[in-house]
């Protein structure tokens, strides 16, 4: 049975009832608070706190999610199952519309303050691309790869919010066999990465590592994660430990965090690992998400990737983060990986959708593009299946690439 809401809401609106994702916004000449998605508003939880309809532990009334996600899964489900009832309930209207705002009068910002930062690769797509773009005479996948999620820990500090400029980065580059000595400039192969990331709310114990189990009793939610590449200093200064500068200088992340109940109906079996995985890294029940991804360039969609095709979930991401005894902190991030599918219009960055250079994609205006132009505007964006035929959006995530500042 579904659930109606007396917001009045499109008929396939993604920010309905079923999903409430959180976010953090403003409007002019106020301080930050959290508010929760519905239709084309906002509503404001702090104003609501105040009002006496949601519970006051100042969790609201902040910049950031961060007070909240610590307050753990009881205080989530409690919230979640409050604010259902508020906006359900025409009774509870006089006393909550008050507290809805236009998303249009508003700001949105970085939902959450970023602790630790994390990212992935674990598409197996995407990697064998990458081998076969970069080992043509090799194995695809390095031997460790299907043992294992892949990662590497960014930086924090560069985690921006959808819309924040991406200037476009500096540094050491190789640019050709003609050129036996490395040059300095801005990067010339500048990509992006579509990913989907979750986040941390609870801690855990340093020592102890986080089974794949007690997922939902950690994690707060999802979001969409654009982490910015630049390829020609990757390739250069990968040799031998891996990204540096070609990934610090910017990731991108949408200001809605989904809650991890509002994607229930979304979990379908991941692909078979084999094989099959050690003991700490088995799940007891399936964790592939249905979500569907598109990219669009400058308002072109040149990529549909499928995140159910991800080979390493997302609690065995966790797990295997966590399993050295790595604690968990409020506002870790962790990313996926580029995400992309099996075919050519499925494939996650333009690394692959251009194959390096070698096969430029088609803007659809006369313009085609191998990596990406000063003045490029990337968009991702992401839906998920909910109860009873609903769409669950995840936002977008959107940056606009700028000349290099030196």
């Amino acid at each position: 049975m579904t659930t109606v809401s007396w917001v009045e809401l499109d008929e396939d609106d993604g920010f309905g009832i079923e999903n409430l994702p959180y976010g953090v916004f403003s409007r002019p000449g106020e301080m930050p608070r959290v508010g929760v998605a519905i239709g084309a508003y906002v509503l404001d939880l702090a104003g609501l706190s105040a009002a006496g309809l949601v519970e006051d532990r100042h969790y609201f009334a902040s910049g950031s999610l961060n007070a909240f996600m610590v307050a753990g899964r009881a205080a989530w489900q409690a919230n979640r199952a409050r604010l259902t009832d508020l906006l359900t309930d025409a009774a509870h209207r006089p006393r909550v519309e008050p507290h809805l705002i236009p998303l249009a009068d508003v700001e949105v910002l970085r939902p959450i303050e970023v602790a630790d930062y994390v990212d992935f690769y674990s598409s197996e797509h995407h990697a064998a691309n990458v081998g076969r773009i970069f080992r043509p005479e090799g194995e695809p996948l390095k031997p460790n790869w299907k043992r294992l999620p892949v990662g590497y820990h960014g930086r924090a500090g560069t985690v921006y919010p959808s819309g924040t400029p991406i200037v476009r980065p500096s540094g050491q580059r190789m640019t050709g066999v003609s050129e036996p000595e490395p040059s300095y400039g801005p990067s010339l192969r500048l990509d992006f990465e579509a990913e989907v990331g979750f986040v941390a709310g609870v801690p855990s114990m340093p020592g102890r590592g986080v089974p794949t189990g007690a997922f939902r009793d950690h994690v707060f939610g999802f979001l969409l994660v654009n982490d910015w590449s630049a390829r020609d200093l990757q390739a250069w200064e990968s040799q031998p430990l891996g990204p540096f500068l070609s990934k610090s200088f910017a990731t991108s992340i949408s200001p809605w965090v989904v809650p991890v109940a509002a994607l229930e109906h979304a979990r379908v079996d991941p692909p078979v690992q084999d094989p099959e995985p050690l003991g700490y890294l088995r799940c007891a029940e399936p964790w592939g998400l249905d979500l569907r991804l598109e990219v669009l360039i400058n308002g072109q969609v040149v990529s549909e990737p499928p995140f159910a095709g991800m080979y390493w979930t997302a609690p065995q991401q966790l797990a295997h983060a966590t399993v050295n005894g790595a604690p968990l902190r409020t506002g870790d991030l962790f990313a996926s990986g580029t995400v992309s599918g099996p075919e050519r219009g499925q494939r996650g960055c333009l690394l692959e959708l251009g194959w390096n250079g070698r096969e430029p994609v088609d803007l659809g205006d006369g313009t085609k593009r191998t990596f990406l132009e000063d003045g490029d505007t990337v968009t991702i964006r992401a839906t998920a299946p909910g109860a009873s035929g609903s769409v669950i959006s995840l936002g977008e995530v959107v940056g606009t690439v700028h000349p290099a500042l030196t």
